[in-house]
């Protein structure tokens, strides 16, 4: 698969300080960092490649495969955690068929742990697609992704 991303390089200048954004870019625009881009964004910021993926490496925001079309974050900070993130991460899991965190096979479902989602008075907390769903048991989970799947045309 061959990417362009000449569009988002044409906003920045080539410059070491222009990486973060442009990988944010790219991720938006692709859903997770393509291998085949790394090098374009190495030489366009005339940074060596190896720093490039140093960068993304580093901050858990960036991916390096397909995400699925929806994206839930199980927040795993401390009020969800003692109220029961745990539990709703492996109702997820069950729900959409996954061993951990990861994409579903029809890529319909991307499942991920954040640290914290900033509502710990709705603890526990999941984001689907930016939409935040608070107070959360087992139970109310798979009512949110039966709903989902019924919208998704599953």
């Amino acid at each position: 698969m061959e990417h362009s991303i000449s569009h988002i390089l044409d906003s920045f200048e080539g410059k070491r300080e222009n990486i973060i954004p442009i990988l944010q870019k790219v991720q938006e625009e692709y859903s997770y960092l393509p291998d085949d881009l790394m090098q374009e964004i190495a030489d366009f910021t005339h940074v060596p490649p190896g720093d490039v993926y140093g960068v993304a490496t580093f901050y858990a925001q960036f991916r390096f495969t397909p995400a699925g079309e929806n994206m839930i974050s199980v927040c795993r900070g401390t009020a969800c955690h003692v109220r029961g993130a745990p539990r709703i991460f492996e109702e997820l899991q069950d729900q959409l068929g996954l061993e951990g965190e990861g994409t579903t096979e029809d890529n319909q479902y991307t499942l991920e742990t954040v640290a914290c989602v900033g509502c710990c008075a709705l603890a526990p907390v999941i984001t689907i697609n930016e939409e935040v769903y608070g107070d959360l048991t087992k139970q109310k989970v798979g009512k949110i992704i039966q709903e989902r799947g019924k919208e998704n045309g599953q």
